[in-house]
């Protein structure tokens, strides 16, 4: 069933592309001085800004749509907390060993995204009503 892109939903989208969208550009860009600051792998920051250049494109494009499925939505919000999980796993698992700043960093991002996360839900059950 289709819904209908509200404002709020529009918004929501809109904001996680252009947030994406920036710290694609500070990952693919900076990640050599990011790597020393954050005390984290200078390719694994690399690599996530690749990754997050479709998911922008993929915001983008659902964004400026009027109508789009449910399923796809709900697809954005598990990309959404799936990169949340990932996150804090990065940090429990000991694959890396960042410092305060960045464990603070990728703390930070995560819960960043997972508001979005939580507005996209909101904003899709209030779409359906």
């Amino acid at each position: 069933m289709p819904l209908t892109l509200t404002p709020a939903l529009r918004k929501s989208l809109q904001l996680d592309a252009v947030m994406s969208g920036a710290a694609a550009l500070l990952l693919l860009f900076a990640a050599p001085p990011l790597s020393r600051l954050l005390a984290l792998p200078e390719d694994l920051l690399f690599w996530a800004g690749v990754v997050l250049v479709p998911f922008v494109m993929m915001l983008l494009m659902i964004a400026a749509r009027t109508t789009l499925s449910r399923l796809l939505l709900i697809d954005v919000i598990l990309l959404n907390a799936g990169w949340v999980v990932l996150s804090f796993a990065l940090l429990a698992s000991g694959w890396v060993s960042p410092n305060l700043l960045g464990t603070a960093f990728v703390s930070l991002q995560a819960c960043a995204v997972a508001l979005f996360a939580l507005l996209q839900f909101a904003a899709m059950r209030k779409a359906q009503c």
